[in-house]
């Protein structure tokens, strides 16, 4: 199994989940082998437009609000998961977000 995180610009997040939902790797997984959560987090990833621009001064830094998704899916699924995300997070702008793929040791449902 494997955990897909990924990092991508706020006005993109509706896109993604919906060309995910849609892909055939994601109708062809089991209902006990994904999970998809999205987090509103705040990021250093590059504003698409000024509007975006936040100061923290809690960290100290400018952010933006972004969102974290994390997917978990087995590895038949990651390489196209990765490509639909990659693909619908595009923003034109260099920094448009990341993905990162990570194992999973273990999955123990709650029942």
């Amino acid at each position: 199994m494997k955990e897909i995180k990924a990092y991508i610009h706020r006005n993109r997040v509706a896109e993604v989940i919906s060309a995910l939902k849609s892909s055939v790797a994601w109708t062809t997984i089991g209902d006990d082998e994904h999970n998809l959560t999205a987090y509103m987090v705040k990021g250093s990833l590059v504003p698409i437009d000024e509007g975006e621009r936040r100061f923290s001064v809690e960290l100290g830094d400018e952010v933006i609000n972004e969102y974290k998704l994390e997917l978990h899916c087995s590895e038949d699924h990651v390489d196209e998961l990765v490509k639909i995300i990659v693909a619908s997070a595009r923003t034109g702008r260099a920094n448009s977000g990341w993905v990162y793929v990570m194992d999973v040791v273990s999955a123990i449902p709650v029942v």
